[in-house]
Protein backbone atom coordinates (compact mmCIF):
# COMPACT_ATOMS: atom_id res chain seq x y z
CA UNK A 1 0.00 0.00 0.00
CA UNK A 2 1.08 3.68 -0.82
CA UNK A 3 2.38 5.12 2.84
CA UNK A 4 3.43 8.98 3.52
CA UNK A 5 6.76 8.61 6.42
CA UNK A 6 6.11 10.36 8.76
CA UNK A 7 8.53 13.29 9.01
CA UNK A 8 10.70 14.55 11.17
CA UNK A 9 12.55 17.64 12.88
CA UNK A 10 15.90 15.28 11.44
CA UNK A 11 14.38 15.68 8.09
CA UNK A 12 14.58 19.38 7.32
CA UNK A 13 16.08 20.94 10.81
CA UNK A 14 19.07 22.49 11.54
CA UNK A 15 21.06 24.45 14.87
CA UNK A 16 22.74 27.84 14.34
CA UNK A 17 26.44 28.81 15.82
CA UNK A 18 26.39 32.12 17.23
CA UNK A 19 29.71 33.90 18.17
CA UNK A 20 29.93 36.70 20.37
CA UNK A 21 32.75 39.16 20.41
CA UNK A 22 33.18 43.29 19.82
CA UNK A 23 34.57 46.12 18.08
CA UNK A 24 37.66 46.96 20.54
CA UNK A 25 40.03 44.25 19.20
CA UNK A 26 40.28 45.77 15.48
CA UNK A 27 39.65 43.73 12.37
CA UNK A 28 42.79 41.14 12.29
CA UNK A 29 41.73 39.76 15.60
CA UNK A 30 37.74 40.15 14.24
CA UNK A 31 39.01 37.83 11.12
CA UNK A 32 40.69 35.41 13.30
CA UNK A 33 37.98 34.83 15.86
CA UNK A 34 35.72 34.13 12.57
CA UNK A 35 38.56 31.76 11.78
CA UNK A 36 38.35 30.31 14.81
CA UNK A 37 34.55 29.98 15.30
CA UNK A 38 33.91 28.58 12.05
CA UNK A 39 36.54 25.35 12.85
CA UNK A 40 35.01 25.21 16.69
CA UNK A 41 31.50 24.84 14.16
CA UNK A 42 32.88 22.36 12.12
CA UNK A 43 34.26 20.33 14.95
CA UNK A 44 30.04 19.56 15.23
CA UNK A 45 29.85 18.73 11.76
CA UNK A 46 28.84 14.79 12.67
CA UNK A 47 25.91 15.71 14.75
CA UNK A 48 22.55 14.36 13.58
CA UNK A 49 21.61 17.74 13.09
CA UNK A 50 23.10 20.14 10.71
CA UNK A 51 25.44 22.89 12.31
CA UNK A 52 25.00 26.11 10.59
CA UNK A 53 27.80 28.63 11.41
CA UNK A 54 26.82 32.46 11.30
CA UNK A 55 29.02 35.26 11.48
CA UNK A 56 30.17 37.24 14.31
CA UNK A 57 27.71 39.17 16.53
CA UNK A 58 29.36 42.68 17.83
CA UNK A 59 26.68 44.24 19.00
CA UNK A 60 23.40 44.67 20.32
CA UNK A 61 20.95 45.15 17.18
CA UNK A 62 22.70 42.47 15.07
CA UNK A 63 22.22 40.42 18.10
CA UNK A 64 18.29 40.86 18.60
CA UNK A 65 18.04 40.51 14.67
CA UNK A 66 19.48 37.13 14.73
CA UNK A 67 17.12 36.08 17.77
CA UNK A 68 14.17 37.45 15.76
CA UNK A 69 15.36 35.69 12.56
CA UNK A 70 15.66 32.20 14.20
CA UNK A 71 12.62 32.52 16.08
CA UNK A 72 11.14 33.09 12.28
CA UNK A 73 12.41 29.96 10.86
CA UNK A 74 10.74 26.52 11.54
CA UNK A 75 13.48 24.99 10.17
CA UNK A 76 16.12 26.33 13.48
CA UNK A 77 15.09 24.30 16.41
CA UNK A 78 18.27 25.51 18.63
CA UNK A 79 21.15 28.23 18.78
CA UNK A 80 24.51 27.60 20.23
CA UNK A 81 26.27 30.50 21.33
CA UNK A 82 30.11 30.57 22.41
CA UNK A 83 31.69 34.35 23.48
CA UNK A 84 35.16 33.54 21.58
CA UNK A 85 36.48 37.12 23.50
CA UNK A 86 34.94 39.39 25.78
CA UNK A 87 31.22 40.22 24.70
CA UNK A 88 30.02 42.55 26.85
CA UNK A 89 26.70 40.50 28.28
CA UNK A 90 24.45 43.91 28.08
CA UNK A 91 24.44 44.00 24.52
CA UNK A 92 22.96 40.57 24.73
CA UNK A 93 19.64 41.69 27.00
CA UNK A 94 17.85 42.48 24.02
CA UNK A 95 18.99 39.37 22.22
CA UNK A 96 18.38 36.88 24.61
CA UNK A 97 14.70 38.30 25.71
CA UNK A 98 13.43 37.78 22.58
CA UNK A 99 15.22 34.42 21.62
CA UNK A 100 12.46 32.15 21.39
CA UNK A 101 14.37 29.26 20.71
CA UNK A 102 16.06 26.41 22.54
CA UNK A 103 20.29 27.82 23.52
CA UNK A 104 23.14 25.78 24.44
CA UNK A 105 25.92 27.88 25.75
CA UNK A 106 29.16 25.99 24.81
CA UNK A 107 31.66 27.30 26.70
CA UNK A 108 35.12 26.47 25.13
CA UNK A 109 37.65 27.63 23.59
CA UNK A 110 39.91 27.53 19.99
CA UNK A 111 43.13 25.67 21.24
CA UNK A 112 42.98 22.52 24.04
CA UNK A 113 46.62 23.47 25.18
CA UNK A 114 48.22 27.04 25.53
CA UNK A 115 51.25 27.69 24.19
CA UNK A 116 52.75 29.02 27.03
CA UNK A 117 56.32 30.29 25.91
CA UNK A 118 54.27 32.06 23.22
CA UNK A 119 51.65 33.61 24.82
CA UNK A 120 51.80 37.74 24.86
CA UNK A 121 48.35 39.82 25.05
CA UNK A 122 47.22 39.61 21.43
CA UNK A 123 47.07 35.99 22.42
CA UNK A 124 45.19 36.63 25.80
CA UNK A 125 42.54 39.94 23.48
CA UNK A 126 41.77 36.62 21.26
CA UNK A 127 41.37 34.08 23.47
CA UNK A 128 38.97 35.38 26.68
CA UNK A 129 36.32 32.86 26.83
CA UNK A 130 37.24 31.68 30.30
CA UNK A 131 35.84 35.68 31.13
CA UNK A 132 33.95 35.90 28.04
CA UNK A 133 31.53 33.35 28.61
CA UNK A 134 31.73 33.97 32.52
CA UNK A 135 29.94 37.80 31.48
CA UNK A 136 27.90 36.22 29.39
CA UNK A 137 26.57 33.11 31.70
CA UNK A 138 25.94 36.07 34.33
CA UNK A 139 23.79 37.87 32.31
CA UNK A 140 21.70 34.20 31.19
CA UNK A 141 21.00 33.73 34.45
CA UNK A 142 19.97 37.31 35.72
CA UNK A 143 17.60 36.96 33.04
CA UNK A 144 16.65 33.74 33.82
CA UNK A 145 17.07 32.50 30.55
CA UNK A 146 16.54 28.42 30.44
CA UNK A 147 19.80 26.87 28.62
CA UNK A 148 22.13 23.82 28.75
CA UNK A 149 25.55 24.82 29.25
CA UNK A 150 28.58 22.46 27.86
CA UNK A 151 31.96 23.02 29.33
CA UNK A 152 35.57 21.57 27.26
CA UNK A 153 37.03 21.66 23.56
CA UNK A 154 35.09 20.06 20.52
CA UNK A 155 37.81 17.89 20.08
CA UNK A 156 36.70 15.70 22.86
CA UNK A 157 34.53 13.30 22.61
CA UNK A 158 32.03 13.69 25.34
CA UNK A 159 31.56 17.16 24.72
CA UNK A 160 30.05 16.44 21.36
CA UNK A 161 27.98 13.49 23.43
CA UNK A 162 26.14 16.63 25.28
CA UNK A 163 25.98 18.41 21.96
CA UNK A 164 24.30 15.90 20.50
CA UNK A 165 21.84 14.92 23.46
CA UNK A 166 20.73 18.52 23.52
CA UNK A 167 20.00 18.09 19.82
CA UNK A 168 17.99 15.46 19.98
CA UNK A 169 16.31 17.24 23.11
CA UNK A 170 15.50 20.21 20.40
CA UNK A 171 14.71 17.91 17.87
CA UNK A 172 11.70 16.15 20.50
CA UNK A 173 10.86 19.74 21.33
CA UNK A 174 10.26 20.90 17.97
CA UNK A 175 8.40 17.95 17.10
CA UNK A 176 6.14 18.70 20.19
CA UNK A 177 5.46 22.10 18.85
CA UNK A 178 3.98 20.80 15.68
CA UNK A 179 2.60 17.63 17.00
CA UNK A 180 -1.21 16.71 16.09
CA UNK A 181 -2.76 14.17 18.07
CA UNK A 182 -6.19 12.44 17.45
CA UNK A 183 -8.39 11.10 20.49
CA UNK A 184 -10.54 8.49 19.05
CA UNK A 185 -13.22 8.60 21.89
CA UNK A 186 -12.36 9.50 25.22
CA UNK A 187 -9.96 8.03 28.30
CA UNK A 188 -10.81 4.71 30.38
CA UNK A 189 -13.71 5.78 32.54
CA UNK A 190 -12.60 6.06 36.58
CA UNK A 191 -8.99 6.10 35.82
CA UNK A 192 -7.27 9.41 37.29
CA UNK A 193 -3.43 9.11 35.59
CA UNK A 194 -5.30 9.49 31.83
CA UNK A 195 -6.73 12.65 32.90
CA UNK A 196 -5.29 15.82 32.13
CA UNK A 197 -5.69 20.13 31.23
CA UNK A 198 -5.66 19.51 27.00
CA UNK A 199 -4.88 23.33 26.74
CA UNK A 200 -2.18 23.90 29.58
CA UNK A 201 -0.64 20.83 27.25
CA UNK A 202 -0.99 23.06 24.05
CA UNK A 203 0.27 26.46 25.86
CA UNK A 204 3.48 24.36 27.68
CA UNK A 205 4.54 21.63 24.39
CA UNK A 206 2.49 23.32 22.12
CA UNK A 207 0.89 19.71 21.14
CA UNK A 208 -2.89 20.00 19.69
CA UNK A 209 -4.54 17.29 21.41
CA UNK A 210 -8.45 16.95 20.15
CA UNK A 211 -10.99 14.75 19.95
CA UNK A 212 -12.69 12.14 16.54
CA UNK A 213 -15.73 9.56 16.81
CA UNK A 214 -14.44 6.34 16.50
CA UNK A 215 -17.07 5.51 14.19
CA UNK A 216 -14.93 8.47 12.03
CA UNK A 217 -12.21 6.08 12.32
CA UNK A 218 -14.39 3.05 11.49
CA UNK A 219 -15.81 4.71 8.32
CA UNK A 220 -12.08 4.71 7.02
CA UNK A 221 -11.45 1.24 7.98
CA UNK A 222 -14.10 0.26 5.88
CA UNK A 223 -13.02 2.10 3.06
CA UNK A 224 -9.67 -0.06 2.53
CA UNK A 225 -9.76 -1.94 -0.42
CA UNK A 226 -9.10 -5.50 -1.18
CA UNK A 227 -5.62 -4.79 -3.03
CA UNK A 228 -4.63 -2.33 0.26
CA UNK A 229 -5.61 -5.38 2.88
CA UNK A 230 -3.94 -8.62 0.31
CA UNK A 231 -0.50 -5.89 0.28
CA UNK A 232 -0.38 -5.86 3.93
CA UNK A 233 -0.83 -9.11 4.60
CA UNK A 234 2.23 -10.29 2.04
CA UNK A 235 3.93 -7.79 4.15
CA UNK A 236 3.09 -9.53 7.73
CA UNK A 237 4.18 -12.85 5.84
CA UNK A 238 7.22 -11.57 4.78
CA UNK A 239 8.24 -9.60 7.87
CA UNK A 240 6.72 -11.63 10.97
CA UNK A 241 6.68 -15.66 11.79
CA UNK A 242 2.53 -15.74 11.14
CA UNK A 243 0.65 -18.27 13.06
CA UNK A 244 -0.76 -21.10 10.34
CA UNK A 245 -4.29 -20.20 11.39
CA UNK A 246 -3.48 -16.63 10.10
CA UNK A 247 -2.11 -17.91 6.83
CA UNK A 248 -4.39 -17.04 3.60
CA UNK A 249 -4.92 -21.07 3.80
CA UNK A 250 -5.25 -21.07 7.58
CA UNK A 251 -8.91 -21.35 9.45
CA UNK A 252 -8.37 -17.75 10.86
CA UNK A 253 -7.06 -15.71 8.36
CA UNK A 254 -10.17 -13.54 8.24
CA UNK A 255 -8.81 -12.05 11.61
CA UNK A 256 -5.67 -10.93 9.64
CA UNK A 257 -7.22 -9.36 7.26
CA UNK A 258 -9.84 -7.38 9.53
CA UNK A 259 -6.36 -6.06 11.43
CA UNK A 260 -4.99 -5.19 7.83
CA UNK A 261 -7.98 -3.16 7.30
CA UNK A 262 -7.66 -1.31 10.44
CA UNK A 263 -3.85 -0.53 9.79
CA UNK A 264 -4.83 1.20 6.40
CA UNK A 265 -7.68 2.90 7.67
CA UNK A 266 -5.72 4.58 10.48
CA UNK A 267 -2.70 4.92 8.70
CA UNK A 268 -4.98 7.04 5.85
CA UNK A 269 -6.82 8.81 8.92
CA UNK A 270 -4.13 9.64 10.54
CA UNK A 271 -1.59 10.52 7.60
CA UNK A 272 -4.54 12.50 6.12
CA UNK A 273 -5.07 14.71 9.24
CA UNK A 274 -1.29 15.27 10.00
CA UNK A 275 -1.59 13.33 12.93
CA UNK A 276 1.58 12.28 14.67
CA UNK A 277 0.07 11.05 17.63
CA UNK A 278 -3.52 9.26 18.68
CA UNK A 279 -5.28 7.11 21.23
CA UNK A 280 -7.37 4.37 21.37
CA UNK A 281 -9.58 2.67 24.04
CA UNK A 282 -11.34 -0.44 24.67
CA UNK A 283 -14.32 0.80 25.77
CA UNK A 284 -15.16 3.08 22.82
CA UNK A 285 -14.45 0.76 19.71
CA UNK A 286 -17.90 1.80 17.95
CA UNK A 287 -18.13 -0.42 14.77
CA UNK A 288 -14.44 -1.44 14.89
CA UNK A 289 -14.24 -5.61 14.05
CA UNK A 290 -10.91 -6.01 16.75
CA UNK A 291 -9.12 -3.57 19.24
CA UNK A 292 -6.58 -1.85 17.42
CA UNK A 293 -3.30 -4.18 17.99
CA UNK A 294 -0.90 -4.70 15.28
CA UNK A 295 -1.57 -1.87 13.43
CA UNK A 296 -0.94 0.66 16.82
CA UNK A 297 2.22 -1.83 17.36
CA UNK A 298 3.63 -0.86 13.77
CA UNK A 299 2.45 2.51 13.35
CA UNK A 300 4.93 3.15 16.89
CA UNK A 301 8.06 1.63 15.41
CA UNK A 302 7.62 4.17 12.44
CA UNK A 303 7.84 6.70 14.79
CA UNK A 304 3.80 7.19 15.77
CA UNK A 305 3.23 8.13 19.72
CA UNK A 306 0.12 6.13 21.06
CA UNK A 307 -1.45 6.08 24.39
CA UNK A 308 -3.78 3.15 25.44
CA UNK A 309 -7.41 3.96 27.16
CA UNK A 310 -7.53 7.28 26.00
CA UNK A 311 -4.08 8.50 27.28
CA UNK A 312 -3.03 11.10 25.24
CA UNK A 313 -0.17 12.64 27.41
CA UNK A 314 1.77 9.33 27.20
CA UNK A 315 0.76 9.18 23.25
CA UNK A 316 2.62 12.42 23.81
CA UNK A 317 5.95 11.12 24.87
CA UNK A 318 6.09 8.22 22.52
CA UNK A 319 6.21 10.27 19.67
CA UNK A 320 9.13 13.12 21.16
CA UNK A 321 10.61 9.70 22.43
CA UNK A 322 10.41 8.25 18.87
CA UNK A 323 12.13 11.41 17.22
CA UNK A 324 14.65 12.22 19.64
CA UNK A 325 15.73 8.55 19.30
CA UNK A 326 16.40 9.03 15.63
CA UNK A 327 18.89 6.96 13.57
CA UNK A 328 19.57 5.07 17.22
CA UNK A 329 19.27 1.78 17.68
CA UNK A 330 16.10 0.44 19.95
CA UNK A 331 13.31 2.58 19.78
CA UNK A 332 10.06 3.62 21.88
CA UNK A 333 6.82 2.18 23.05
CA UNK A 334 4.36 2.63 25.29
CA UNK A 335 4.41 0.39 28.44
CA UNK A 336 2.38 -0.53 31.16
CA UNK A 337 4.43 -1.93 34.69
CA UNK A 338 2.49 -4.82 35.37
CA UNK A 339 3.46 -7.07 37.94
CA UNK A 340 6.44 -7.96 40.30
CA UNK A 341 9.12 -10.89 40.77
CA UNK A 342 9.48 -10.68 44.50
CA UNK A 343 12.15 -12.71 44.90
CA UNK A 344 14.58 -11.11 47.59
CA UNK A 345 17.44 -9.46 45.82
CA UNK A 346 16.28 -10.77 42.26
CA UNK A 347 13.11 -8.68 42.28
CA UNK A 348 11.99 -7.36 38.39
CA UNK A 349 9.14 -5.85 37.04
CA UNK A 350 7.04 -6.98 34.21
CA UNK A 351 5.66 -4.87 31.71
CA UNK A 352 3.25 -4.62 29.12
CA UNK A 353 -0.03 -4.16 27.68
CA UNK A 354 -3.34 -5.26 26.44
CA UNK A 355 -1.57 -5.72 22.63
CA UNK A 356 0.05 -2.29 22.04
CA UNK A 357 4.11 -2.75 22.35
CA UNK A 358 6.33 -1.68 19.69
CA UNK A 359 8.36 -3.92 18.27
CA UNK A 360 10.99 -1.53 17.80
CA UNK A 361 11.98 -2.46 21.37
CA UNK A 362 13.53 -6.10 19.96
CA UNK A 363 15.62 -7.09 17.19
CA UNK A 364 14.31 -10.66 16.86
CA UNK A 365 11.77 -11.51 14.61
CA UNK A 366 8.61 -11.01 16.39
CA UNK A 367 5.69 -13.61 15.99
CA UNK A 368 2.35 -12.66 14.58
CA UNK A 369 -0.72 -14.51 16.05
CA UNK A 370 -4.39 -14.23 17.08
CA UNK A 371 -5.93 -14.75 21.00
CA UNK A 372 -8.71 -13.77 22.44
CA UNK A 373 -9.14 -10.35 24.66
CA UNK A 374 -11.64 -10.56 27.74
CA UNK A 375 -12.13 -6.65 27.46
CA UNK A 376 -13.93 -4.48 24.59
CA UNK A 377 -16.30 -7.08 23.39
CA UNK A 378 -14.91 -7.72 20.07
CA UNK A 379 -13.61 -10.22 18.14
CA UNK A 380 -9.85 -11.67 19.07
CA UNK A 381 -7.54 -9.24 17.91
CA UNK A 382 -4.24 -9.80 16.00
CA UNK A 383 -1.11 -8.66 17.88
CA UNK A 384 2.90 -9.30 17.43
CA UNK A 385 4.13 -11.44 20.00
CA UNK A 386 8.12 -11.02 21.35
CA UNK A 387 10.13 -9.79 24.53
CA UNK A 388 12.24 -6.80 24.43
CA UNK A 389 15.80 -7.08 24.05
CA UNK A 390 17.72 -6.64 27.07
CA UNK A 391 19.90 -3.90 27.92
CA UNK A 392 19.73 -0.55 29.42
CA UNK A 393 16.25 1.75 29.01
CA UNK A 394 14.16 4.43 30.25
CA UNK A 395 10.91 4.39 31.31
CA UNK A 396 9.08 7.85 31.63
CA UNK A 397 5.75 9.24 32.57
CA UNK A 398 4.01 12.31 32.36
CA UNK A 399 1.20 13.70 35.24
CA UNK A 400 -1.00 16.28 35.64
CA UNK A 401 -0.25 17.73 39.16
CA UNK A 402 -3.27 20.34 38.46
CA UNK A 403 -0.77 23.65 38.54
CA UNK A 404 1.86 22.02 35.98
CA UNK A 405 3.21 19.08 34.25
CA UNK A 406 5.49 16.50 36.11
CA UNK A 407 7.48 14.28 34.52
CA UNK A 408 9.37 11.03 36.45
CA UNK A 409 12.04 8.94 34.61
CA UNK A 410 13.38 5.80 36.10
CA UNK A 411 16.52 4.05 34.49
CA UNK A 412 16.55 0.37 34.16
CA UNK A 413 18.28 -2.01 33.04
CA UNK A 414 16.35 -4.53 30.64
CA UNK A 415 17.13 -8.28 31.55
CA UNK A 416 16.92 -11.75 29.89
CA UNK A 417 13.28 -12.73 30.56
CA UNK A 418 11.90 -16.23 31.43
CA UNK A 419 10.03 -17.78 28.54
CA UNK A 420 6.62 -16.88 28.95
CA UNK A 421 4.12 -19.70 26.51
CA UNK A 422 1.45 -18.13 27.69
CA UNK A 423 1.38 -14.66 27.80
CA UNK A 424 1.25 -13.82 23.83
CA UNK A 425 1.84 -10.02 24.01
CA UNK A 426 4.68 -7.80 23.46
CA UNK A 427 6.71 -7.31 26.92
CA UNK A 428 10.10 -6.29 28.48
CA UNK A 429 11.47 -7.64 31.86
CA UNK A 430 13.82 -4.78 33.71
CA UNK A 431 15.50 -4.52 36.93
CA UNK A 432 15.17 -0.64 37.99
CA UNK A 433 17.45 1.77 39.30
CA UNK A 434 18.64 1.81 42.18
CA UNK A 435 16.60 -1.39 43.75
CA UNK A 436 13.37 -1.97 43.40
CA UNK A 437 12.35 -0.87 46.71
CA UNK A 438 13.20 2.78 45.88
CA UNK A 439 12.73 2.57 42.69
CA UNK A 440 8.81 1.86 43.28
CA UNK A 441 8.65 3.99 46.91
CA UNK A 442 9.86 7.05 45.17
CA UNK A 443 7.20 6.54 41.68
CA UNK A 444 4.34 6.13 43.98
CA UNK A 445 5.57 9.36 45.80
CA UNK A 446 5.81 11.11 42.85
CA UNK A 447 2.24 10.28 41.82
CA UNK A 448 3.77 8.94 38.63
CA UNK A 449 1.63 7.07 35.81
CA UNK A 450 1.26 3.44 35.47
CA UNK A 451 1.56 4.23 31.60
CA UNK A 452 5.23 5.04 30.62
CA UNK A 453 7.27 5.26 27.50
CA UNK A 454 9.85 2.96 26.99
CA UNK A 455 12.66 3.80 25.34
CA UNK A 456 15.96 1.83 24.64
CA UNK A 457 17.25 4.61 21.91
CA UNK A 458 17.84 7.76 24.24
CA UNK A 459 18.77 8.29 28.25
CA UNK A 460 17.94 10.61 31.06
CA UNK A 461 20.52 12.99 29.81
CA UNK A 462 18.42 13.52 26.51
CA UNK A 463 14.95 14.29 28.86
CA UNK A 464 16.70 16.26 31.31
CA UNK A 465 17.50 18.89 28.56
CA UNK A 466 13.93 18.33 26.94
CA UNK A 467 12.29 19.20 30.11
CA UNK A 468 14.75 22.35 30.62
CA UNK A 469 13.57 23.17 27.30
CA UNK A 470 10.01 22.99 28.18
CA UNK A 471 10.39 24.44 31.36
CA UNK A 472 9.23 21.30 32.95
CA UNK A 473 9.47 19.30 36.25
CA UNK A 474 11.26 16.20 36.00
CA UNK A 475 12.63 13.61 38.52
CA UNK A 476 14.84 10.96 37.70
CA UNK A 477 15.12 8.16 39.46
CA UNK A 478 19.07 6.49 38.72
CA UNK A 479 21.45 4.63 40.57
CA UNK A 480 21.81 7.73 43.23
CA UNK A 481 18.60 7.97 43.97
CA UNK A 482 17.28 7.73 47.85
CA UNK A 483 13.80 7.91 49.15
CA UNK A 484 14.69 10.62 51.55
CA UNK A 485 16.74 12.49 49.46
CA UNK A 486 13.94 12.37 46.37
CA UNK A 487 11.40 13.34 48.65
CA UNK A 488 13.29 16.74 49.52
CA UNK A 489 13.32 16.98 45.93
CA UNK A 490 9.68 16.83 46.01
CA UNK A 491 8.99 19.38 48.59
CA UNK A 492 11.69 21.99 46.85
CA UNK A 493 10.09 21.53 43.51
CA UNK A 494 6.27 21.52 44.86
CA UNK A 495 7.65 25.57 46.37
CA UNK A 496 9.55 26.41 43.41
CA UNK A 497 7.52 25.19 40.40
CA UNK A 498 4.12 27.24 42.41
CA UNK A 499 6.40 30.43 42.86
CA UNK A 500 7.70 30.49 39.51
CA UNK A 501 4.74 30.55 37.95
CA UNK A 502 4.03 34.23 39.44
CA UNK A 503 1.01 35.59 40.69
Amino acid sequence: MTRTPLTSPFDRSEIWFVTGSQTLYGEDTLRQVADQSQAVAAGLGGLPLKVVWKPVLKDSDSIRRLALDANARDDVVGVIAWMHTFSPAKMWIAGLEALRKPLLHLHTQANVELPWAEIDFDFMNLNQAAHGDREFGYIETRLGVARKTVVGHVSNPSVVRQVEDWQRACAGWAAARSLRLARFGDNMRHVAVTEGDKTEAQLRFGVEVNTWGVNDLAAAVDAASSEEVDSLVEEYVDQYDVSEELRPDGARHQSLRDGAAIEVGLRTFLEEGGFGAFTTTFEDLGSLRQLPGLAVQRLMAEGYGFGAEGDWKTAVLVRVANVMGTGLPGGASLMEDYTYDLVPGEEKILGAHMLEVAPSLTTARPRLEVHPLGIGGRDDPVRLVFTADAGPALVVAMSDMRDRFRLVANVVEVVEAPELPRLPVGRAVWKPEPDFTTSAACWLTAGAAHHTVMTTAVGAEVFRDFAEIARTELLVIDEATTLRDFQRELRWNQAYYRLAQGF
